[in-house]
């Protein structure tokens, strides 16, 4: 980013352009961090990425020998030692992120859609499960045990989950593919089901304490809070994003709704846990195009929250709309003509990943212009140069009048350079923990086979030049230059490239054509001074040595 005090405040902090992609094999889905410095990618072919987002370089990858099925969703633990990936061959993969290990593999018996793992421990070993034809469930990865959550108003008045009468052939209940989310940590679970409500459940006694009904009563597709915890995003069926207002205490959620309900003593079953439920949620805003009445995709919040984002569900068409939490859109991100996949905005920065059907992600960022005059009103901007007449005694120093202010600073009292201050941004972290937020670098040697390919290519290229070999001749007498894409050496080069991937070995510059008619012309004018004529083979000779040498360097 450029120096911040000659950006305009003025601009939204939000992205507008695309300032470049990311490649590696087919990916799917993505999850930044919590700082925002490494960002993993689930692939079509069941491996993991991590990008280091600093330098956009491949940081490590996570290879499962075990899993050939696309990952469907990947998250990071709190602290970003373990990563969870879910694939479409029913399976959920715990991860070492700094091994590269595998800790735990459970396979359900539904493909899951997300998994989401616990917000309140730095080092999980439950997670949250969104299947495809199963209602959510928690599932504990050590064990593989898994709780089914409720997805419906209890008939009776316990809160608990009612007995289901029809069921498929292997015993679980018919459904609809919902949404679930933990929230800020981790002691409730919000979940939508197909008849547009919210349902507030706790996990750990499987009871359904609150419930909100969503205007429309659609199917509920998508559900996140934001970084802070204090709002709510929905994505329904009938084409709106809506943004509720959490009530509860960020921490003691739970304890919270315990409260609330022994309050409620005179009332009894649906009531009470509706009554509840309009004391943990308020509707805040709604998001909705209005004229194209698109699906959305993938919404989200921003980092601080301020921003909603959400990418059209429609096929070939890759845009992103972005509304700010009063609900004005101000601002559409159109990419290239492929659908979009996934989306995610940067815990910090006002940058937005997204990832298109063909397996690349897009980095969109803002497109920064400097602006003087915001900072300094007399400052005027200059379309082009104009000359300026001095007055006699405008530069002309004045002592008495220009004195300098003595500063109220202490000079003796010592500067504190080791306490680091806290961000605010990330104000729930623990400083017991560590936090991983760069990997170390994992360099790939050379394959030892291509370096002796490269030494015997450059000496076989060197004894051709001096000997003035047939081949040389004969392209010079037919009037044909050398091409420089030709050369063994280059040839070496692709091969090379194309032996490790293409990833790890990097060319060599190729000189332009003006340099090197230069250099022929240096090495001419040496040889003449030396002697005063030359021959033909001579000539030649001169101009392969000096390709040579700029081939050496």
């Amino acid at each position: 980013m450029m120096n911040a005090p000659i950006i305009d405040p003025l601009q939204g902090d939000f992205p507008e352009v695309i300032e470049e992609f990311l490649e590696h094999g087919v990916m799917k889905c993505i999850a930044f961090n919590r700082r925002g410095t490494l960002l993993a990618a689930g692939c079509a072919d069941g491996n993991c990425v991590i990008w280091d987002f600093e330098t956009r370089g491949i940081a490590k990858e996570l290879r499962d020998d075990d899993c050939l099925a696309a990952i469907t969703s990947i998250c990071w633990s709190k602290y970003g030692h373990r990563i969870l990936a879910s694939a479409a061959d029913k399976s959920l993969t715990l991860w070492d992120v700094v091994k590269g290990e595998k800790i735990g593999r459970t396979t359900l018996q539904q493909t899951p859609l997300q998994a989401r793992l616990h917000p309140g421990s730095s080092t999980p070993l439950i997670c949250l499960v969104c299947p495809v034809s199963s209602a959510p469930m928690i599932v504990d990865l050590c064990s593989g045990s898994t709780t089914v959550l409720p997805v419906s108003l209890p008939d009776t008045g316990n809160g608990l989950a009612p007995p289901s009468r029809n069921k498929f052939s292997d015993g679980s209940a018919p459904f609809t593919p919902t949404a679930a989310c933990f929230n800020k940590y981790g002691d409730l679970v919000y979940v939508g089901n197909s008849k547009g409500e919210i349902l507030i459940i706790d996990h750990s006694k499987i009871q359904v304490c609150g419930v909100v009904q969503v205007p429309g009563a659609s199917v509920i597709k998508n559900m996140v809070f934001s970084r802070s915890g204090q709002y709510l995003l929905t994505n329904s069926n009938d084409r709106t994003i809506r943004i509720y207002e959490n009530l509860l205490p960020l921490k003691d959620g739970l304890k919270a709704l315990d409260e609330s309900n022994s309050g409620l003593d005179e009332l009894d079953g649906v009531e009470k846990v509706k009554t509840i439920g309009s004391t943990c949620l308020s509707l805040f805003r709604e998001f909705q195009d209005s004229i194209t009445r698109v699906h959305w995709k993938a919404p989200c919040f921003s980092g601080d929250g301020e921003w909603v984002i959400g990418g059209s569900a429609s096929k070939g068409e890759h845009k992103i709309y972005i509304w700010d939490r009063a609900g004005h859109l101000v601002k559409i991100l159109e990419g290239p003509k492929e659908a979009l996949m996934d989306l995610a905005w940067h815990p910090v920065h006002p940058i937005v990943v997204s990832v298109s059907l063909a397996g690349l992600v897009y980095i969109w960022a803002k497109d920064y212009t400097e602006n003087w005059s915001a900072f300094a009103p007399d400052f005027k901007e200059l379309e082009e140069n104009e000359e300026y007449i001095e007055r006699e005694d405008e530069f002309d120093l004045m002592p008495d009048t220009e004195k300098v202010k003595e500063s109220d600073v202490n000079e003796d009292d010592e500067v504190d350079i080791m306490t680091v201050e806290k961000d605010s941004a990330f104000s729930d972290s623990d400083v017991s923990e560590e936090e991983i937020c760069f990997l170390p670098a994992d360099p790939t040697p050379d394959a030892p086979e291509q370096q002796d390919k490269c030494v015997g290519s450059t000496s076989k290229l060197a004894d051709s030049a001096q000997s003035g070999s047939p081949l040389s001749d004969e392209a010079g007498q037919n009037g044909h230059a050398v091409n420089q894409s030709s050369s063994p050496l280059e040839g070496m080069d692709n091969s090379a490239a194309e032996d490790t991937g293409g990833t790890r070995l990097k060319r060599r510059r190729r000189p332009s054509d003006k340099v090197m008619e230069l250099q022929v012309e240096k090495v001419k004018k040496s040889s003449q001074r030396m002697k005063p004529s030359v021959g033909l083979g001579t000539e030649r000779s001169i101009f392969m040595q000096s390709r040579i040498a700029l081939l050496a360097c």
